[in-house]
């Protein structure tokens, strides 16, 4: 890796520990998802509960293992997220899951995807400090995500599915942090 690269690399992981350190708590996440091109709106709420990841951590090294990493304790810190979903308007129950994340340069390991159970990866930036940008792809469809700490107390979300080029679906929250 040249100088400027590990120089980027480590302002990179750097910026994402203190985002997800900053993220860390309960957050209640109100979200609107329009499927394309029809503008079909399907409304949720979710109890959202995230936790940093220290490197080293028993979780980490899992995942690690789980990417196939030649060494466990690489990944230099994380996330761990839970959620439990309904439907806004019937209250139908939706979903229920945890995920993890791993960081390791400017990439984002992943135990499952949004629309797999399989590990993924994800490429990250940062616009600025406060706003975190993903990019997911796998099995023809491109995940792009920016997360944006508004305050101490809201996040943002905005996720935009597509495939073939064509986008399917877009996802908008708002998340308020309830502890």
């Amino acid at each position: 890796m040249t100088p400027s690269l590990q120089v980027q690399s480590q302002s990179d992981e750097l910026l994402i520990a203190t985002f997800f350190k900053q993220s860390e708590g309960q957050w209640r996440s109100e979200r609107r998802y329009y499927t394309l091109p029809d503008g079909d709106v399907k409304e949720m709420v979710s109890r959202v509960a995230i936790r940093f990841l220290e490197r080293g951590c028993p979780q980490l090294c899992e995942l690690a293992k789980l990417h196939q990493l030649d060494d466990y304790t690489t990944l230099t810190c994380g996330a761990a997220v839970t959620w439990d979903s309904e439907d806004s308007v019937s209250g139908k129950k939706q979903s229920q899951g945890s995920t993890l994340f791993g960081v390791l340069g400017s990439t984002l390991y992943r135990d499952r995807g949004f629309a797999t159970s399989k590990p993924v990866t994800a490429s990250f930036y940062f616009t600025n400090s406060d706003s975190l940008c993903l990019r997911t792809e796998y099995k023809g469809s491109v995940f792009e995500e920016e997360l944006k700490l508004v305050g101490s107390k809201y996040r943002t979300r905005q996720t935009i599915i597509s495939r073939a080029g064509e986008q399917q679906m877009i996802g908008q929250y708002l998340e308020k942090r309830i502890s």
